[in-house]
């Protein structure tokens, strides 16, 4: 039925996307030149890759070390704060890929410092629009919107897509949380040593509120037995740097 009703919407809003795709398409030739969509892989359900559309919204580097915030041209600035971006997704819908609510889809980078618990993310369809999206979108840390994208998972019913549309909505009309503090998304964090703290996430509105998320005390170390003090410290394990996501992978 969720599949049935993911089509049907795509459907009726092909009638006034479309349309409006081409004028854009149009717009971004004349302002930055080609290619006028932005292609990307991104990782959907259960973990299978497909490559996502979006419309481009930066013009080319001038030198590899430009960074990418002053790259958005006034256009794309547009179409990033009404979402029309993401306009070229219907046919990432179309084709079964992703559906209308769910987790928003991201780097395989990112996916392979999912925890076993985070991956239960990739257990429905990416979606246009979801749960963290209207909880505050990039404004929010990536933990946060991962415990939220959780709570949907376990949570998700037709009443609560239904009522995502209509915060969705709610947020088209009045944008927030587009990028993060100085217009770059942090990446996902890369995994640390066995988490000791929990740190809840604050519930949003009336929800019950979702799961702990498990961060590492800072500066603390494991107790050694008196047998074991003597003996050498193992090596520190070599952790992999955090994955930072440019502004033109966002969301």
């Amino acid at each position: 039925m969720k599949r049935g009703g993911d089509l049907a919407i795509t459907v009726l809003t092909g009638i006034v996307a479309i349309p409006l795709g081409l004028v854009i398409a149009l717009l971004i030739r004349c302002t930055m030149g080609g290619p006028v969509l932005f292609r990307q892989t991104r990782t959907g359900l259960h973990g299978k890759e497909f490559e996502i559309l979006k419309f481009r919204t930066m013009r080319d580097r001038r030198f590899p070390e430009e960074p990418d915030a002053p790259r958005i041209t006034r256009l794309g600035e547009l179409l990033r704060r009404t979402s029309l971006d993401e306009l070229p997704q219907l046919w990432n819908v179309a084709r079964g890929e992703m559906g209308v609510i769910g987790p928003r889809p991201t780097l395989p980078e990112q996916v392979v410092h999912y925890s076993r618990r985070q991956r239960g993310r990739l257990d429905v369809r990416p979606g246009l629009t979801g749960w963290a999206q209207v909880r505050g979108r990039n404004s929010i840390t990536w933990p946060e919107r991962i415990e939220l994208d959780l709570w949907y998972v376990r949570n998700r019913s037709l009443a609560l897509d239904l009522r995502i549309l209509l915060l969705t909505v709610k947020v088209l009309l009045r944008p927030a949380g587009i990028t993060a503090a100085g217009g770059v998304n942090p990446g996902f964090p890369a995994p640390t040593e066995p988490a000791d703290t929990a740190v809840p996430v604050p519930a949003a509105g009336n929800e019950p509120p979702p799961a702990v998320i498990n961060l590492p005390r800072q500066g603390t170390a494991p107790r050694q037995s008196t047998a074991n003090r003597t003996a050498p410290r193992p090596a520190p394990p070599v952790r992999p740097a955090p994955v930072h996501a440019a502004v033109e992978e966002a969301s």
